[in-house]
């Protein structure tokens, strides 16, 4: 069941840190600082999985999982210290409040400490450490050895002062948010620090009981498994506090998502009609909604531009009365009004992929009251939907009663 948790805090903390991934190459640097605290946890937490450990065992280097563990660990608190120091605080600010300003002093100190720091664990861990064999748990089969408390004490010196610093600026920051996600979130990252804060005044404290007053194997075992519970569920509370204020931000990337879903067969057929009209040549579904090469909300203001730009250039090829025959054809429809332009650019395309058809004067579209990109998008997924229900026997039916209704006017 233990082994089931790690995996499971592994896992989950894997999850945020490729959730959180744009930010690299989209974010700023603090919210880079941010992700690169998740992706190292990630990786320590991997580390500490049975798995993992018995993979990195083969190599011939005794207990050598732990000391990766512990750089992954240190270069993760190095990352979440300077995005609390950077997050909070204005520097434009003549004053900067007190907290702020020692934050931002002990993130620049960290850099040079988490250098000495990872040079004098891999000095102890080569030296002092009494690594005769392979250990199960490292802290249990290396209880009340000197060297093994030293070397953890110089390892949580980081998270010791980490856990203070971050719980603080959190905890202060929840009650200023503005929004309940904010406030519930930062909450509950604050309260995993101060847990964190406890986890590793526990951890000296038993490393060190054990060396001045030995305790029996089976009493640090159940200490251990206890502290790393905690500590593994912490985790778990960092990772639901950090998600709690993105969930708006997600639901508005899948609704945009599934919003250029669904306005791709009315995207792909114009812009392929008119070749120009977009930046580049159109492409399969799957390969034009998994590509990351433009953020997805600047994609979904170009599909709506693009279908705008091919709708204009598409009124000079259509019958002068074919929006007056696509309006008679879409009245028995549940939505006429988009289904009226569905049938307009669904004959529209017919007659522009005819061989005798000639550019002529543009014929009229109804005007359409957009406000916004998301109001203009709102309204191609109405289009497409009726688009796509639109058969090509219909489509040239309403494309032969235009033609009739423009006869008819000429006499």
């Amino acid at each position: 069941m233990f082994d089931f948790f790690k995996y499971f805090t592994a896992a989950v903390m894997t999850l945020i840190s490729i959730w959180r991934f744009p930010a690299v190459r989209y974010g700023d640097a603090h919210r880079r600082a941010l992700w690169g605290g998740y992706a190292g946890f990630a990786v320590a937490l991997c580390l500490y999985t049975p798995a993992a450990m018995d993979a990195v065992d083969r190599i011939p280097v005794v207990d050598l999982s732990a000391l990766l563990r512990h750089f992954a660990s240190t270069a993760a608190i190095m990352a979440a210290l300077t995005y609390v120091a950077t997050s909070y605080g204005k520097t434009a600010e003549a004053v900067l409040p007190r907290h702020v300003e020692f934050s931002r002093w002990i993130a620049r100190a960290s850099y040079k400490a988490g250098a000495v720091g990872v040079v004098l664990l891999a000095i102890l861990f080569f030296t002092v450490v009494q690594r005769d064999r392979p250990s199960e748990d490292f802290l249990v089969d290396h209880a009340g050895e000197w060297g093994v408390a030293v070397y953890m004490t110089v390892f949580y010196f980081f998270p010791l002062v980490t856990t203070a610093v971050c719980g603080y600026q959190w905890t202060r920051a929840a009650h200023r948010a503005e929004s309940a996600s904010m406030r519930i979130g930062l909450g509950l990252m604050g309260f995993a620090m101060w847990m964190g804060l406890v986890h590793t005044i526990a951890r000296i404290a038993i490393l060190w009981s054990a060396v001045i007053f030995p305790l029996s194997q089976s009493t640090v075992r159940f200490l251990v498994d206890a502290t790393a519970i905690w500590m593994n569920l912490l985790f778990v509370i960092v990772a639901v506090g950090a998600s709690i204020p993105t969930t708006r931000a997600a639901a508005a990337r899948w609704k945009t998502f599934r919003t250029l879903n669904l306005i791709y067969p009315l995207w792909f057929d114009l812009v392929e009609a008119f070749p120009g009209t977009s930046l580049y040549p159109p492409g399969r579904r799957i390969t034009e909604l998994l590509q990351f090469r433009v953020p997805i909300d600047v994609r979904l203001d170009r599909w709506t531009q693009d279908i705008s730009d091919a709708c204009e250039k598409l009124r000079y090829y259509v019958p002068s009365d074919l929006m007056f025959a696509a309006e008679d054809k879409a009245s028995p429809h549940s939505d006429p009004e988009p289904a009226a332009e569905a049938y307009w650019i669904k004959a529209g395309l017919l007659a522009a992929n005819a061989e005798s058809v000639r550019p002529s004067s543009a014929t009229l579209m109804r005007d359409k009251p957009f406000v916004d990109t998301e109001s203009e998008a709102a309204w191609y997924v109405r289009v497409s939907t009726a688009y796509t229900q639109i058969t090509g026997d219909q489509a040239r039916e309403v494309l032969h009663d235009s033609e009739k209704l423009e006869s008819e006017s000429r006499r």
